[in-house]
């Protein structure tokens, strides 16, 4: 009777798997040490190609190219800080003796640089104080000599100037076109305020056109800028009693700096608008007509009569409306210029 067999015919055989792996991991190291060796004996040449350098063979070494290096030149530049906008509102051009003296006294007190000239060619009550060929008849006050000098001096003048053009406040305009651009009361009648003043009707496309085509001269003539004041409804009498017609008040002030903006695009001329400090505060004016948010984005520039203290809670204001329309306060002028230049205009 033969003995257990179980698993004791198996001990001490060796897997023929086994064998085989441990000779593959072998050669995977030698591999690897060879290649470790041999590594600091490869060179690449000019276009990158590996190649093998052995002891005692001499290989030529690929030589790269080396880049050009430009010199960089860097220059730091601190931005510029812009001078005080500071100007003079002088009279309108019809007296060259006044005019020339404002002008003098200006530059006495602001210096020889003092930026920006602004002289009113069409004021409050419709008088156009150049010669225009659009203006109404009866509406222009201008005189040949004395007229043309004092323009010729401000636009050929090295400092900017502007032209302040009164807008819807026209009473000869008004009086001259009721039906195509006259501000009428409900009973189809010319409207006077409370100071016996007439309005062109900013839903006319007339009365807006009148404006536009005004602008445009004023620009032609060679002025940087075009200054509107009275871009409004009245605000003064038996508002009431106007005929507002059916189109919303706002919308049509709105329409009507659209325009002048379009018929102004032609020209390098810079756009602003004058208003009071309290629609500026309040954000609107209702029996003016006027929203703020509406129309200050369309001008480049915004003109505010306040005190020194007030100006910096203003441009604060605007700066919220449009941080791109700049902000010029109009503060109080303390020389003995005459009445109608008694403004001084500083950033």
């Amino acid at each position: 009777m033969s003995g257990y067999r179980g698993y004791n015919n198996y001990r001490g055989r060796t897997s023929k798997g086994k064998t085989l792996l441990a000779v593959v991991l072998v050669l995977i190291i030698l591999a690897s040490i060879g290649f470790m060796i041999l590594q600091k004996y490869v060179v690449y040449d000019g276009a990158g190609t590996p190649q093998l350098m052995l002891p005692g063979r001499e290989t030529e070494k690929a030589v790269l190219p080396e880049e050009d290096e430009e010199e960089l030149n860097l220059t730091i530049q601190e931005a510029k800080k812009e001078a005080p906008l500071k100007g003079v509102l002088l009279p309108v051009p019809t007296d060259r003796e006044i005019w020339s003296l404002s002008n003098r006294q200006a530059e006495e007190v602001l210096g020889e640089d003092h930026t920006p000239m602004a002289i009113t060619m069409k004021d409050s009550k419709g008088t156009v104080h150049f010669d225009s060929a659009v203006a109404v008849e009866g509406s222009v006050r201008f005189f040949m000599d004395d007229s043309n000098v004092v323009l010729d001096a401000a636009l050929t003048h090295p400092v900017y100037s502007i032209a302040r053009l009164s807008c819807f406040r026209d009473s000869k305009a008004a009086n001259q076109d009721v039906e195509g651009m006259g501000l009428k009361n409900t009973g189809g009648f010319i409207f006077y305020d409370g100071n016996n003043t007439q309005w062109l009707d900013p839903a006319k496309e007339g009365a807006r056109k009148y404006l536009c085509d005004m602008a445009v001269e004023l620009a032609e003539l060679g002025f940087d800028e075009i200054l509107l004041t009275d871009v409004s409804y009245p605000t003064e009498g038996k508002l009431d009693k106007i005929d507002y017609g059916d189109t919303v008040k706002a919308r049509n002030l709105q329409t009507f700096l659209e325009e002048m903006r379009a018929a102004l695009a032609p020209y390098e001329v810079g756009l602003s608008l004058e208003l009071s400090e309290a629609t500026l505060v309040e954000g609107s004016d209702n029996a003016a007509g006027i929203i703020t948010a509406d129309l200050v984005p369309l001008v480049d520039r915004l003109y505010v009569a306040t005190a020194a203290e007030s100006a910096e809670e203003l441009r604060t204001v605007v700066m919220r409306l449009d941080e791109d329309v700049e902000f010029v306060p109009i503060l109080p002028w303390d020389s003995e210029l005459p009445e109608e230049g008694g403004f001084l205009l500083q950033r």
